[in-house]
């Protein structure tokens, strides 16, 4: 199981907004049908390395159908082959090494 961070930035567009691509894209995730995450700076997917690598070019293709003239994408796959990972496993993994006031302090960096 790997996990895909990935960013894709449609330029050309004639405005400085991206929502309206972003929703785009991320119809183009649902229809994959995997679990991912959106953020605030991108978006994360858990699969297959293989299958992570075709949505990602349905993603990239994306802004072109919606008219952006130029799409600028970074790629991050992490790929664990020795167990099982998901969306958020690296956070519960340094929250458990944190003690209770330090993981409050943090508390709301997850997902605020």
């Amino acid at each position: 199981m790997a996990l895909m961070q990935i960013n894709i930035i449609p330029l050309g567009t004639g405005s400085t907004s991206m929502g309206e691509f972003v929703a785009g894209i991320m119809k183009t995730v649902a229809r994959a049908g995997v679990v991912c995450k959106l953020t605030d700076m991108g978006t994360l997917i858990e699969g297959e390395t293989e299958d992570l690598l075709k949505i990602a070019a349905r993603m990239h293709e994306t802004p072109f159908l919606e008219g952006a003239q130029r799409v600028v994408t970074q790629i991050s796959i992490d790929d664990r082959r020795d167990r099982k990972v998901g969306i958020g496993d690296k956070i519960a993994s340094v929250n458990s090494r944190l003690n209770p006031e330090e993981n409050s302090s943090l508390a709301g960096s997850e997902d605020s």
